[in-house]
């Protein structure tokens, strides 16, 4: 799987990009576990707080593949789909 996130907003108004391959990764299990997970129903509304974080995620099973979107608000990340954001930003 082909995840792409974008982080904008906080505190400085700062944008970080990342992009990850899970196909390779020592972790790829645990990645593609949590790219399944991601419900955008439970996501919230993806509305942006003052100061805080709002990430687009891009996810594509293969690159040939259409990309589903979505849209999370910080204040709305669980725990495991924190550490996927924060591991595909980080590479």
């Amino acid at each position: 799987m082909i995840v792409k996130v974008t982080r904008s907003g906080g505190f400085a108004g700062l944008m970080a990009h990342g992009e990850l391959d899970t196909s390779g990764q020592p972790d790829a299990d645990r990645l593609e576990a949590a790219l399944r997970a991601l419900d955008p129903a439970r996501l919230g509304s993806g509305r942006p707080q003052p100061d805080r974080y709002v990430y687009r995620v891009e996810v594509r099973d293969a690159p040939d593949r259409d990309a589903t979107h979505l849209t999370v608000a910080e204040q709305d990340l669980d725990e495991t789909t924190a550490w996927l954001l924060d591991r595909v930003l980080q590479g």
